[in-house]
C-alpha cells in the first residue's frame, strides 16, 4: 500500500481572510502545520476557535512595516526547520497615501516588500524541504501599471488604482527576479485568480463595497474555486523556476511586464531601499 502524504508546512501571508483563509483551511484539512499571518488579532483568533486544530498557528504582525515582517521570518525560522510552501496574499487598498513609521508608501510596502522580505528571508527553510513553492497571488497577465521609477513611493501623485497597480507590476518583477537570480531552489509561481468574492467587505469605502457586492453576485468567481490550484500547486509543484497564471491560462514569459532587465532594475532598487533604511 502507498504511505499517505507527508504532512507539509505551510505558511501564509494575509490568511485571516478570503483567499488566504480557504486555502489554509483546505491545506489543514490535509493535515498540514499551517501558519497564518493577519494584522486583525480578533480575525486570527476567530479562526483558531472555528477550527480549533491543533495544526493551526497565527502570527499577528502588520506587514507593512519592514520590521514586523522582518520579525515574522525570525519567529519562522525558530519554529520550523523547513517550509514546505509560503502563499502570499496579504494586501490592503488604501484610498489615501499612508506612510509607513519607515517612511515608505503603504500599498507599495505591504503588497510588494512584505512579499520580497518573507520570500528571501525564508528561502534557507524553503530549501530545506524536499519539493518547496512560493505562490504569490496578484495579477499577472495584466499590463496596466508601471513602476514609477521618478517616485516609486508615490509622494507627488497617488492614487488607489495606481498604488495598486505598481505594487502588481512589482510583484511580476519579484517573481521574474526571484528565478533568475535562484534565490532558492523553490519553484515561484505568479497567479491571477481574477474578480472574486474575496476581500470585498474589506472595501474601505461603504460606496465601493456596495458596488463590489452586486457586480460579485454576477462576474466573481467562488473562492473555493480560485484557490483550489493554490492548494495542488502546493501538493505537485511546477518543474519550471517561474510559472505564471493568469485566470487559469498560462502568460508568456515574452510580455513586457515580466523583462528580466526590469526585474533587475527593481530587485537592486529594492535592495538600496532595505539596505539605506534607518536601523
Amino acid at each position: 500500500m502507498p504511505h499517505p502524504p507527508k504532512p507539509k508546512t505551510v505558511l501564509i501571508s494575509g490568511g485571516t481572510d478570503g483567499m488566504g483563509r480557504a486555502t489554509a483551511l483546505a491545506r489543514l484539512a490535509k493535515g498540514d502545520h499551517v501558519t497564518v499571518i493577519g494584522s486583525n488579532a480578533a480575525k486570527g483568533e476567530a479562526l483558531l476557535a472555528r477550527t480549533a486544530h491543533p495544526n493551526l498557528s497565527f502570527l499577528r504582525a502588520d506587514l507593512s512595516s519592514i520590521a514586523e515582517t522582518e520579525r515574522v521570518a525570525a519567529r519562522i525560522h525558530e519554529r520550523y526547520a523547513s517550509l514546505d510552501a509560503l502563499a502570499l496574499f496579504a494586501n490592503r487598498v488604501r484610498p489615501r497615501r499612508e506612510e509607513t513609521a519607515e517612511g515608505l508608501e503603504a500599498t507599495f510596502a505591504l503588497y510588494y516588500l512584505s512579499r520580497y522580505l518573507l520570500g528571501h528571508r525564508l528561502a534557507p527553510l524553503l530549501d530545506a524541504a524536499p519539493d518547496p513553492v512560493v505562490i504569490n497571488v496578484a495579477g499577472v497577465g495584466n499590463t496596466a501599471g508601471r513602476i514609477h521609477w521618478d517616485d516609486p513611493q508615490l509622494t507627488r501623485r497617488y492614487g488607489q488604482v495606481r498604488a495598486q497597480l505598481q505594487a502588481g507590476r512589482a510583484n511580476d518583477l519579484l517573481g521574474v527576479a526571484f528565478a533568475e537570480r535562484a534565490v532558492s531552489k523553490a519553484r515561484y509561481v505568479l497567479y491571477h485568480p481574477g474578480f472574486t468574492r474575496s476581500g470585498i467587505d474589506g472595501h474601505p469605502s461603504p460606496l465601493v463595497r456596495g458596488s463590489l457586492r452586486v457586480l460579485a453576485r454576477f462576474f466573481a468567481r467562488d473562492v473555493a474555486d480560485v484557490v483550489r490550484p493554490v492548494v495542488q500547486w502546493i501538493d505537485r509543484p511546477p518543474t519550471e523556476p517561474l510559472t505564471a497564471i493568469d485566470r487559469g491560462r498560462p502568460v508568456e514569459r515574452s510580455l513586457r511586464t515580466l523583462d528580466p532587465a526590469t526585474a533587475a532594475r527593481l530587485a537592486d532598487y529594492t535592495g538600496s531601499l532595505l539596505r539605506e533604511r534607518p536601523r
